[in-house]
């Protein structure tokens, strides 16, 4: 059974658009699967493909220059209305440039391109699409895609009520997705066996082509165990310093490496919020992970029967992070007081705490209160295990929300905006 995503009808509607439509994310999310699904219904509606993989050498030699890439498409194509998809284009040198001289030209021909990671350091693109292009970012699978799957699309358009009635099955679902990931061919697998074997090659295929072959990383054992502390403290406080006297890397090196891993959408950086310099955190920013399958399988949680209480919490806090709608930042003080989110930044800041636990009656934190005292929110929100719960705490209405609700909705946490 595929492993259906919610962005495919929107890349389909995209096929009619003139603008170049864009589809990166991290390695092995079901990038080419999109793709050949929306050749497929280009084919069903009779228009003309192209495909090519630029993985493959034969492919790649069709894009040498753009003059030899027109002959072969009116070889393919003729001078009729046609779709061409480009699959692997950061193998293209200077893609960006290529792809607007194609663009610029007038062709009768659709593109629709596919890349790894960032078009910005993965393909060295050097001239702007702006005006040209529509970007689709594809994540690994949500816990609604996962979730759907998982129950073989009995409940598509009702998992809230799903998850209401079967609570059990909802947290047994969401502490599989927390251990394994979201990358599709892991959730496929059968077995722990099975899926460690996946995520190793995933992660191989990530050094081997990406550190090494593309962004050419000379020190990739620095690189590999940078990865490892960032996995081992996702959500707390990132100290550059340490990091270099740990690794033996200059800053510089760290904060290049840093900004590798979030432009090929292995980690994801949280900035601090702040109106006061003195007693607000303003500088450090918290990583988190893009896939929890990915960052597990670094500290050797993989494969392990069940993952230690105590990491859970941080998993769960990377699994809300990871839904809620970018930006998202954090909050902490100088005498450690801290939310774990914010969003709605910086007009109407809402707090947000992740929490592994099953909450009976509205419990909050002198962390969070302090935020409520200082920024005086008309909403804020804690996710938890329990039930749907509402807290008042002066001008502040507090939303105790269950963790599926978020997870099959983030845009809950924002329907109260500005209000």
């Amino acid at each position: 059974m595929t492993i259906k995503r919610a962005v495919l009808r929107e890349l389909i509607d995209h096929l009619d658009k003139p603008e170049i439509t864009v589809i990166i994310g991290p390695r092995q999310v079901g990038k080419t699967y999109l793709m050949k699904q929306m050749l497929s219904r280009a084919g069903e509606e009779n228009q003309k493909t192209v495909y090519l993989n630029l993985d493959i050498e034969n492919d790649r030699r069709n894009l040498e220059s753009q003059r030899t890439f027109i002959d072969y498409l009116h070889l393919q194509l003729g001078a009729q209305k046609g779709v061409v998809f480009l699959d692997e284009i950061q193998r293209k040198t200077d893609a960006g440039l290529f792809l607007k001289g194609l663009y610029d030209m007038g062709l009768p021909y659709k593109f629709v391109v596919s890349g790894s990671g960032s078009l910005d350091i993965k393909a060295h693109i050097k001239e702007s699409l702006a005006g040209r292009k529509r970007v689709f970012e594809i994540p690994p699978i949500s816990f609604a895609e996962f979730l759907n799957f998982k129950t073989a699309y009995q409940y598509e358009e009702k998992l809230t009520e799903y998850c209401t009635v079967e609570k059990f099955a909802a947290v047994r679902f969401l502490e599989e997705y927390m251990k394994f990931g979201g990358y599709p061919k892991v959730i496929g697998a059968q077995t722990a066996k099975e899926k460690k074997i996946e995520i190793e090659e995933i992660y191989s295929s990530y050094v081997e082509k990406d550190v090494i072959g593309l962004l050419r990383i000379e020190k990739s054992d620095a690189f590999s165990s940078l990865v490892k502390i960032i996995a081992s403290q996702i959500g707390q406080l990132t100290n550059i310093s340490e990091l270099s006297s740990t690794l033996g890397l200059s800053h510089q090196t760290i904060q290049k490496y840093l900004w590798y891993l979030e432009e090929t959408y292995i980690i994801s950086k949280s900035t601090p919020f702040h109106t006061n310099i003195r007693s607000e955190i303003s500088k450090s920013p918290v990583y988190y992970f893009t896939d929890m399958g990915l960052r597990n399988y670094l500290l050797g949680l993989f494969d392990i029967p069940t993952i230690p209480s105590l990491l859970t919490g941080h998993l769960f806090e990377n699994t809300i992070y990871n839904h809620l709608q970018k930006p998202v930042h954090f909050w902490r003080t100088t005498d450690n007081a801290e939310v774990d989110f914010i969003t709605n930044a910086p007009l109407f800041p809402t707090p947000i705490e992740a929490k592994y636990h099953k909450f009976t009656k509205p419990v909050i934190s002198r962390s969070y209160q302090n935020f409520l005292s200082k920024y005086h929110p008309k909403t804020g929100y804690l996710v938890h295990l329990g039930e749907e719960m509402i807290e008042q705490k002066n001008l502040t209405t507090i939303q105790f929300l269950p963790f599926w609700n978020v997870l099959i909705d983030p845009t809950i946490v924002l329907k109260n905006f500005g209000k």
